[in-house]
C-alpha cells in the first residue's frame, strides 16, 4: 500500500502531525518502535512526571498547609506504591487515548523500527525479526530525543539513573543528588523533596533554570530551598559513579575546591539529544548538523518530500513546539500557508509554584541592546492569591520603550502554566502593555496580576501595588 504521508515516531509531534494529515484527506501511516504510542512525553516524560508532581503536591499540602485552612488531618501517610500505580494508570489511559485517535482518523499504525531504504520507501523492522516495507510519497521524521549521558557519569540505570528510571523508583530515596538544575532536574527534585528525600542539585552554571528569565530562576530557587533542596551552583561535576548501595559524586566549587557528595541515587538531568539511531538518514543523503536533522523554513530536509519536526531538529525541546511543527508540515503538504512563530512558544516548569515564560528575557533584551521597559506585580498584593494561601508569586512583563509592544512575559506562581496562555495570545497578536492594561480581568482571579504588571509597565499605574 502506498501512503501520502508516513510519520516515523508517535510522540506529540508525530501523532498530531498524523491526525492533521488524515483530517486533510491524506492516506496516513505512523511507525512506532515501541508497543505503546505517545513517545517520550506520554510514556517517560511530560505525563508521568506531572502525575508524580500532582500527587506529591497534594501530599505536601496535606502535611504542611491543611492546618492553615482549618483542616485537621490525622494518621496521614504516603502510600508510594499506590502513588506509582496511579501514575501508571494515567499513562495507560493516555496511551489508549492516542490509539483511539489513530483508529478514529483511520491512520494505519505499524509497530517496529522505521529505517529509510529510499526517500519513498521505509522498512519497519518488527521485534520478531520480520520486516514490512511501506511506500510513501512524503515522510515526517518525528523520532524525538533521549536523555544525554556524560562520559564521567556512566549510567547503570539502578543507582546512577536518568529521568526515565527516576519516574519509576520503587522506593523513596533517603538522599538524592541531581546533576543539572534545568527543568527536569528541578521538577523531579521537587517531587522527591516533598516526600522527605534530602535533595542536592548540582549545576555548572550560576543559576537555576538558566535558560529562562533570571528573576524567575531566583524565585524558584528560593521556593525549592524552603522545601529543603540544597543547591550547588557554579559547581562542576568531575566524576559520578554507582556504588553497591548508592552513588558518589565528586565536584569542584567555583573556587576549585573539591567536594564529595554521597546519596542513595544520582540523577543525571543535563538535557536530551536527538534520536536518529538507525533511521537510514545517511543512506538517503539527509544532511545532519551537530547531531540534529537540518531543515529549511518549511521544515523540509535537503531530500525533497522528507520533513522533520520536534526534538530531532533542535530548538526548544518541548511537546507543544513539536505539535505546532507537525500541524505546520501537514498543512503545507496540503498546499496551505500555515503560520509558525517560534518566539511565542511558551516555556513552563511544573514545580509548585510554577514558572512560565514566553518571548524575550530581560537578559536577551539587554544583550540585543533593545530599549525596553518592565513592570512587575507580586502575588502578595493579589486578593485571590491571599485567599488561596498562594501569595508566593510574581509576574514580570517586558515591553518596547517606544511602541509599548509586549516583548516578553515571565511568571512565577500558582497556575502560571495555565495563565501563560494569555501572554502567548497577546504576543501572537502583537499587543501592547496598554492593550492588556485596558482589558477587563475578572475579580478575584490570579490573572489580574498580568493586568497589574502591564499597568506597572505603562507609567507605574498598578492599582494594588
Amino acid at each position: 500500500m502506498t501512503y501520502d504521508m508516513t510519520v516515523i515516531g508517535s510522540g506529540p509531534g508525530g501523532y498530531v502531525a498524523a491526525i492533521r494529515c488524515a483530517q486533510l484527506g491524506m492516506k496516513t501511516a505512523i511507525v512506532e518502535r515501541y508497543a505503546a504510542l505517545g513517545g517520550t512525553c506520554l510514556n517517560v516524560g511530560c505525563i508521568p512526571s506531572k502525575a508524580l508532581l500532582d500527587s506529591t503536591e497534594l501530599y505536601h499540602n496535606a502535611v504542611e498547609h491543611f492546618k492553615t485552612h482549618g483542616i485537621e488531618a490525622t494518621g496521614l501517610k504516603l502510600n508510594w506504591p499506590q502513588l506509582l500505580a496511579r501514575k501508571e494508570k494515567v499513562l495507560k489511559d493516555s496511551v489508549a487515548g492516542i490509539a483511539y485517535l489513530m483508529k478514529k482518523h483511520k491512520i494505519d499504525v505499524y509497530e517496529g523500527h522505521g529505517t529509510f531504504l529510499t526517500p519513498t520507501s521505509i522498512s519497519v523492522a518488527k521485534r520478531d525479526g520480520s520486516a514490512h516495507v511501506l511506500a510513501t510519497s512524503k515522510t515526517i521524521i518525528a523520532t524525538g530525543s533521549k536523555p544525554v549521558s556524560l562520559p564521567f557519569a556512566p549510567l547503570d540505570k539502578k543507582r546512577l539513573i536518568s529521568s526515565t528510571e527516576a519516574l519509576s523508583l520503587s522506593e523513596i530515596p533517603g538522599e538524592l543528588v541531581i546533576i543539572g538544575a534545568g527543568v527536569i532536574g528541578v521538577e523531579l527534585g521537587s517531587v522527591f523533596a516533598r516526600v522527605g528525600t534530602k535533595v542536592h542539585i548540582v549545576e555548572l552554571l550560576d543559576a537555576v533554570i538558566p535558560n529562562m528569565d533570571r528573576t524567575m530562576g531566583k524565585e524558584l530557587q528560593r521556593s525549592l530551598t524552603k522545601l529543603g533542596v540544597k543547591f550547588y551552583l557554579g559547581h562542576k561535576v568531575v566524576k559520578a559513579s554507582a556504588e553497591k548501595k548508592g552513588v558518589r559524586v565528586d565536584v569542584t566549587d567555583p573556587d576549585g575546591q573539591a567536594l564529595q557528595l554521597k546519596a542513595d541515587y544520582g540523577l543525571v538531568a543535563v538535557g536530551r539529544r536527538p534520536y536518529t539511531d538507525n533511521l537510514g538518514l545517511a543512506a538517503i543523503g539527509v544532511v545532519m548538523e551537530r547531531g540534529f536533522v537540518r531543515v529549511n523554513e518549511r521544515l523540509e530536509t535537503n531530500v525533497p518530500g522528507v520533513f522533520a519536526i520536534g526534538d530531532v531538529i533542535g530548538g526548544k525541546m518541548l511537546a507543544h513546539k513539536a505539535e505546532e511543527e507537525g500541524i505546520f508540515v501537514a498543512e503545507q503538504a496540503d498546499g496551505q500557508k500555515p503560520h509558525l512563530n517560534y518566539s511565542t512558544i511558551p516555556d513552563v516548569v511544573y514545580t509548585w509554584p510554577e514558572v512560565a515564560s514566553v518571548g524575550a528575557t530581560e537578559e536577551e533584551l539587554r544583550t540585543a541592546g533593545r530599549d525596553y521597559k518592565s513592570g512587575s506585580f507580586s502575588f502578595k498584593a493579589l486578593g485571590r492569591a491571599r485567599a488561596a494561601n498562594e501569595s508566593d508569586g510574581l509576574i514580570k512583563v517586558l515591553a518596547d520603550n517606544r511602541t509599548d509592544e509586549l516583548l516578553g512575559v515571565h511568571m512565577f506562581g500558582a497556575r502560571a502554566a495555565d495563565m501563560i496562555a494569555e501572554a502567548v495570545v497577546a504576543l501572537e497578536f502583537r499587543a501592547s502593555a496598554e492593550d492588556i492594561a485596558r482589558t477587563s480581568h475578572a475579580h478575584p482571579t490570579f490573572t489580574e496580576a498580568i493586568r497589574e504588571a502591564c499597568l506597572a509597565a505603562t507609567g507605574n499605574r498598578a492599582i494594588h501595588a
